[in-house]
């Protein structure tokens, strides 16, 4: 029944996703966490509704573009499943707001193994990266990304390694103005201020580190048994998969920096994750096995929510 829905790509599946999505999004932020928003923070989290919901096609148009995944529609149902397991991370403006630049970098920095326009292709993703960090600071580490797929791609040109500094240069510029204009010309040197926000508190919650430890190591067996799908086969989507990978650990240690705050950039590595779960889904070649296994996909993300909801809350 699943994969009669989610196993094509019809309009139809983006409808339940984001009709689903818009009502379990209000739950969350009026139910869930009891939130009480005036008439100017409501119109506020209706734009980052709206970003969310661009976060949604983004993910699938990346994954049907570089054909990371078959032509289904798994990857936005478990990006949507992975919300439901982790609905603090819909409270989070700032992850929402980071996770779509994150997406529309890795948009970038996947495209350049077509090896065209390279240099265009960097310096968007370096830019979108420094965007990324205007809601976590940290959030600079996906640099690391953006020198790595150089290095995979094209690096014996001295000039590709020298984009992500102009486009660095370009963004402190442009956002340097605006300070200046605003009348608070220092607050870029106040803001990137990266202060270690470690707490072991978010940690020490049994049932909160139960879901992160479980979930980590879901994407970790799931991300190992892709990668040795596509050894077998020879696909050449292995090294975009090792650029996945790879955003999936430096959003688990951006979770570590900012453990001590109300900040939830655990939404940084649900693009990764929807991934490797998609390819694990995809590999399961007897049909009533992959049908108990999507089902059991959505069944326990709820059984965990509706656990925090009366429960844990």
């Amino acid at each position: 029944m699943i994969q009669s829905i989610f196993g094509k790509t019809k309009p139809i599946n983006f409808i339940i996703v984001l009709t689903f999505l818009f009502f379990f999004y209000w739950l969350v932020h009026f139910y869930m966490f009891e939130g009480a928003y005036d008439l100017g923070q409501t119109i506020i989290q209706v734009v980052v509704l709206g970003v969310l919901m661009v976060s949604f096609i983004l993910v699938n148009f990346i994954v049907k573009r570089n054909k990371m995944t078959g032509l289904n529609s798994f990857a936005i149902l478990f990006y949507v499943l992975l919300m439901v397991v982790f609905p603090e991370t819909l409270v989070d403006n700032y992850a929402i707001g980071s996770s779509l630049c994150i997406l529309l970098s890795l948009r970038r920095l996947i495209s350049i193994r077509s090896l065209k326009n390279i240099k265009l292709k960097v310096f968007d993703a370096t830019f979108w990266v420094m965007m990324a960090s205007l809601c976590y600071d940290w959030a600079v580490l996906y640099l690391v990304l953006v020198f790595i797929a150089i290095y995979i791609y094209e690096p014996k040109n001295i000039k590709n390694w020298m984009v992500p500094f102009t486009s660095v240069f370009a963004f402190f510029m442009i956002f340097y103005a605006i300070t200046i204009l605003a009348g608070d010309k220092d607050f870029l040197w106040r803001y990137y201020s990266f202060d270690l926000d470690f707490q072991s508190s978010r940690f020490m919650n049994l049932a909160k580190s139960a879901k992160r430890i479980i979930y980590i190591l879901l994407i970790c067996v799931t991300g190992l048994m892709s990668f040795l799908k596509l050894s077998k086969v020879g696909v050449g989507k292995i090294v975009t998969l090792r650029l996945v990978a790879l955003s999936f650990v430096i959003g688990l240690v951006l979770e570590v920096l900012l453990s001590g705050s109300e900040k939830h950039p655990l939404m940084l590595t649900f693009f990764p994750a929807v991934v490797f779960l998609t390819n694990y889904v995809e590999s399961i070649n007897k049909e009533n096995i992959k049908e108990i296994v999507l089902m059991l996909s959505i069944f326990l993300p709820f059984l965990v929510f509706i656990t925090d909801l009366f429960i844990l809350k």
